[in-house]
């Protein structure tokens, strides 16, 4: 009987050779003595908020071409009233690379329907701005320019007919962009299971797709969480959290079905990375949904902390086992800068980490990251991330933390795992 623990990958296809322009070259896989990866160093000074402004929940961002960073942030879900009483930011903040505030929009308005939670942001090769939610009835993305002017809306609120459903969506996670092909990808999501792919200018839609490049379908049972604020919910019932001990095909390759479908990236080779939440793995696709491989994170059973001490009031090794038992991992995506994105960044929501991959082959050879806690360099509620230009990293927290980090670029450091 097989086990795995940690990070497993299952791969179809051979990657070849990478040249590396501005990074330094790293060792080949047969050179693991050799290897190198990328090194970080949270900078505690980022960003500069102004001061009138408190910063709700940070559900998401992303780093446009001029490596502005953008924040979507919730500033309905006040979670601890009592610690501001300063009003919460807008929705949408812009921050240079340094940190500077640009500006803020965003909310209800005219004409569109704004999601009844936010979720993601993604900044095109337009510089036009994508929006996603997943609150109650959210089965919309919106398209908005730079400076908040709405463009356009695919999908109505409370509309969903399921994974079938070629106008509306169902709770989407995140939205991206491919400039090749004027198309924008959709993680669809929190009530779907499905990537769908639409006309980035018109809205018409193209193609869709589930796990393995299958049908996507909907589930014979929905079960609805008591603490859930959509109205569909997501089904509990079809990803287990885990897979272990079984001797099937199902064991070793996870659901037929997507469960959780929280992120969506797509790599300058065309590659398409999907995050798969709930069934701990990351799937790459063609463009037009051919399934390549996969790589399973923190699949196994945990486990337990007995770390000391407190946090957010409660025992330290209740708040850290709370995360190492939750039942998603992981949450995004994102690639290194070098002109072939040699690394494959994943955000590692169990053990709080990144982890930082060969992205042709999904090899993990390193991470960083401080694990659970609120001092800078440790998260907790890891929700999304992005990379800019120069290798920095940007990360976003929900929950007790609700605050973005970000962790500069120092150059190369040997791997930490081989």
């Amino acid at each position: 009987m097989k086990k795995t623990f940690g990070l497993a990958v299952l791969v179809v296809g051979i990657a070849a050779p990478l040249m590396i322009s501005g990074w330094q070259k790293t060792a080949g896989k047969g050179d693991r003595k050799n290897r190198q990866v990328p090194r970080y160093e949270v900078d505690p000074s980022w960003p500069k908020l102004p001061d009138k402004w408190a910063l709700g929940p940070v559900s998401g961002l992303t780093v446009d071409t001029h490596d502005h960073i953008w924040v979507i942030t919730r500033p309905r879900e006040v979670l601890h009233p009592e610690r501001s009483s300063k009003p919460f930011a807008p929705p949408i903040l812009e921050f240079d690379m340094a940190g500077n505030f640009i500006k803020g929009w965003g909310g209800p308005g005219k004409g569109y329907d704004w999601p009844d939670t936010e979720h993601g942001v993604t900044v095109d090769y337009k510089g036009n701005v994508w929006i996603a939610g997943r609150g109650k009835d959210d089965d919309q993305i919106l398209k908005f320019t730079n400076d908040g002017k709405f463009l356009m809306q695919i999908g109505h609120p409370a509309q969903s007919k399921g994974n079938t459903d070629t106008t509306n969506l169902n709770l989407p996670a995140d939205v991206t962009v491919y400039p090749k092909t004027n198309e924008v990808f959709v993680a669809d999501g929190y009530g779907n299971r499905r990537i769908i792919v639409f006309d980035a200018d018109t809205g018409k839609y193209k193609r869709m797709w589930g796990a393995f490049g299958n049908v996507p379908t909907d589930p014979a049972k929905w079960t609805i969480a008591p603490d859930w604020k959509g109205s569909v919910g997501r089904d509990l019932t079809f990803a287990p959290d885990d897979q272990e001990g079984h001797d099937t095909l199902e064991a070793e390759q996870g659901p037929a079905q997507f469960a959780n479908v929280h992120c969506v990236r797509i790599a300058v080779d065309g590659r398409v990375y999907v995050c798969d939440r709930r069934n701990f793995r990351v799937q790459v696709f063609t463009l037009d949904g051919t399934y390549l491989s996969q790589v399973f994170v923190s699949r196994g059973k945990m486990i337990p902390s007995t770390v000391s001490g407190t946090l957010f009031g409660k025992p330290r090794a209740e708040v850290v086992n709370g995360i190492l038992t939750a039942n998603e991992s992981p949450s995004r995506v994102a690639f290194s800068q070098d002109p072939e994105q040699r690394y494959l960044y994943v955000l590692d929501r169990r053990h709080h980490r990144i982890l930082i991959l060969i992205r042709n082959t999904l090899e993990m050879v390193g991470s960083f990251g401080d694990g659970v806690g609120d001092k800078p360099g440790e998260f907790y509620v890891l929700h999304d991330m992005a990379a800019d230009s120069h290798g920095n990293v940007y990360t976003a927290e929900i929950n007790e933390n609700s605050r973005v980090q970000k962790f500069v670029y120092k150059g190369m450091e040997p791997a930490t795992m081989k």
